[in-house]
């Protein structure tokens, strides 16, 4: 079969005290293989929120892919949540940023209050519980890098008249993130096969 395109995914580098970011390690899984006809492209981003929005049209204006997939890791979620919308509001604490005064700042300044996810969401979500893999429709992407990266993402694509399907995704921590027992894990095959079962779901609605 012809590749008709690439589907980009996305995930954030590490950071603190972590030296893997269960977001990037599920998505290197499926770099380079095809859904439907679909070429999946996988690139990393960087934890230094004033680069982010440089970084991800860099990315998009490079592969021009046919849909965006951006993800992140969820500081206390035991599923894989498919986020539905973006807003305009970034906190962004010390070291990323210098000061309070970068708290609750809007992340475009003449930017819409929100953006609502591209994906055909509630068919994601299932195709990934019959994976057998905890999954959920989730309405916040917080106020930090996951959210700012998925409004970046959703004005880019409108400001550029992109009409394609993108959106972002949370993936649970690594079980070797959370060894005290408070904090769901998830492992990253596990994570990688609800991945596989995310764009296979969005390359069929393409193809």
């Amino acid at each position: 079969m012809p590749e008709k395109g690439a589907i980009l995914l996305t995930g954030y580098e590490p950071f603190g005290e972590f030296k893997k970011n269960s977001s990037i390690e599920a998505c290197r899984k499926l770099d380079g293989m095809l859904y439907h006809g679909y070429k999946v492209v996988v690139e990393e981003i960087t934890m230094d929120f004033s680069k982010v929005r440089d970084v991800i049209e860099e990315h998009i204006d490079h592969h021009k892919p046919a849909a965006v997939i951006c993800t992140g890791v969820s500081g206390g979620g035991s599923e894989i949540a498919v986020e539905r919308v973006a807003i305009n509001v970034s906190t962004a604490l010390p070291p990323r940023w210098e000061g309070d005064e970068e708290l609750d700042k809007p992340i475009r300044e003449d930017g819409p209050t929100a953006y609502f996810t591209t994906l055909p969401y509630r068919e994601i979500v299932e195709a990934v519980k019959e994976a057998k893999i905890p999954s959920r429709l989730s309405n916040t992407a917080g106020t930090v890098g996951c959210n700012q990266i998925f409004y970046h993402l959703m004005d880019y694509l409108a400001r550029s008249n992109m009409d394609i399907p993108a959106g972002f995704i949370h993936v649970p921590r690594l079980p070797e993130q959370a060894l005290d027992g408070r904090r769901p894990s998830m492992g990253v095959k596990t994570s990688a096969r609800a991945m596989e079962a995310v764009v296979e779901t969005l390359a069929k609605s393409l193809a």
